[in-house]
């Protein structure tokens, strides 16, 4: 086969896929997890900030560093493992610790990620789970478990993949402020899919939370756009009013709809990530392939009862805000198109006054004209019959009868040298 170049990125891409394989884990193990954001708009943030946080911790392990740019790490940490991840808005990190120890969730298990590390974070903490997994398969025994590690009201517990482990939860912050998650593997299953199975539960609890704050923002949102839309309602009763109101009903209204703009421009992106969130929440909860665990709720379940009512909420004042854009935009042209026709009418009225005044000018400039030939015919007649008195001892006219002679054709001669003028004027 002739050589062919590839593309520049043909590797790059084709590794991406895996380059974040699921961790192996052997039963019993533990591990504990934690999802960092940097405050303010974190998709456009400073990801180096990260990069030197990730290495801090290994510094202190001894542990080799990541390539320059890289998104994901997987390496030992002394006795521990460690997977690091950089996604859009946060980064993850989850420690695996080979066994479980006697006392279930034991904040020690969060010791591998030091306190005065954590405190250095570029950002603060989005959420933290503590996972215990534990082979055991006898129905009583895990009963026991979930009542003296859960909350009962909330607790949400399955079997998945194909009854290969049986996982719970109730979503609730313990006093060491972390989630709680359990994993009770069947003897048979395997390390990688138990290395799954922690993934998944650890992506539902961070992409949960993270849509979750589209929540924030949409109760946020909730009195500005009570107010605004009171202020949208009464501008579009007061286009009724005189004409001479719609220029400043326009300016208010005008106002209004910059509001919603900046609203919707600031809201934009968390809505869009919280939409692709929950996409993810539900993918992840689909792919456990859950099985009703002796009459509880599952984890798809307890979804649908308390996470998919806020996920509405956030999609009904997404709408609201586009509706109210949307209403202000056309209340705008309509108000706008009112104010225009007011004004043509106003100039037409001004050119109309115009064209009146222009007439009554040309007129007044006529008899300005006529004026002017008998003044300027006065002035003429009398130069002329000045200039021909000497005659009247020759020819024994009168002066009286010479300035009449004369004056008739001095008339003539002024009138047509006046209208000479205004035509080579014109």
């Amino acid at each position: 086969m002739p050589p062919i170049d590839d593309h520049p990125s043909r590797y790059q891409l084709a590794n991406e896929l895996h380059a974040r394989p699921f961790p192996a884990m052997s039963a019993p193990c533990s591990a504990a997890y934690i999802a960092i954001k940097q405050k303010g708009k974190s998709a456009t943030r400073d990801r180096s900030a990260d990069m030197a946080h990730l290495i801090a911790l290994l510094d202190r392990n001894g542990a080799p560093h990541p390539q320059p740019g890289a998104t994901h790490y997987y390496g030992q940490i002394g006795k521990h493992w460690l997977k690091w991840e950089q996604h859009t808005e946060f980064v993850t990190y989850t420690v695996f610790s080979e066994g479980a120890g006697e006392r279930a969730f034991d904040p020690s298990d969060f010791n591998p990620f030091p306190a005065d590390w954590l405190a250095d974070a570029p950002g603060v903490r989005v959420t933290s789970a503590l996972l215990r997994i534990v082979v055991e398969d006898d129905v009583d025994r895990i009963q026991e478990s979930l009542r003296a590690w859960f909350v009962p009201e909330s607790l949400a517990v399955s079997r998945v993949l194909d009854a290969a482990a049986v996982v719970a939860g109730d979503f609730r912050i313990d006093v060491a402020g972390h989630q709680r998650f359990a994993i009770f593997a069947a003897p048979t299953t395997g390390e990688r899919r138990i290395g799954r199975i922690v993934q998944r539960l650890c992506e539902i609890e961070t992409y949960k939370t993270m849509s979750m704050l589209g929540f924030g923002r949409a109760r946020e949102l909730g009195p500005d756009l009570n107010r605004l839309d009171t202020q949208l309602t009464s501008l579009v009763s007061s286009m009724q009013g005189a004409a001479t109101e719609a220029e400043q009903t326009l300016q208010e209204l005008l106002s209004v709809s910059a509001d919603l703009e900046t609203l919707s421009a600031e809201s934009s992106f968390r809505f869009g990530a919280t939409g692709a969130y929950e996409a993810i929440v539900n993918q992840r909860i689909e792919a456990l392939r859950e099985e009703r665990f002796h009459g509880r709720q599952s984890f798809g379940e307890f979804m649908m009862r308390r996470y998919e009512p806020a996920m509405r909420t956030v999609k009904s004042a997404e709408r609201r805000l586009e509706a109210m854009s949307s209403r202000s935009i056309r209340v705008s042209n309509l108000l706008r198109t009112r104010v225009d026709v007011e004004r043509s009418a106003q100039n037409q009225a001004l050119l109309e006054s115009m064209d009146k005044r222009s007439d009554l000018q040309l007129r007044l400039q006529r008899t300005v004209e006529g004026l002017s030939v008998v003044a300027i015919s006065y002035y003429a007649v009398s130069l002329a019959a000045y200039a021909l008195y000497p005659l009247t001892e020759v020819t024994g006219l009168s002066k009286g009868m010479l300035t009449s002679i004369v004056a008739i054709p001095v008339v003539l001669l002024v009138w047509f040298l006046v209208r000479r003028i205004r035509r080579e004027a014109e």
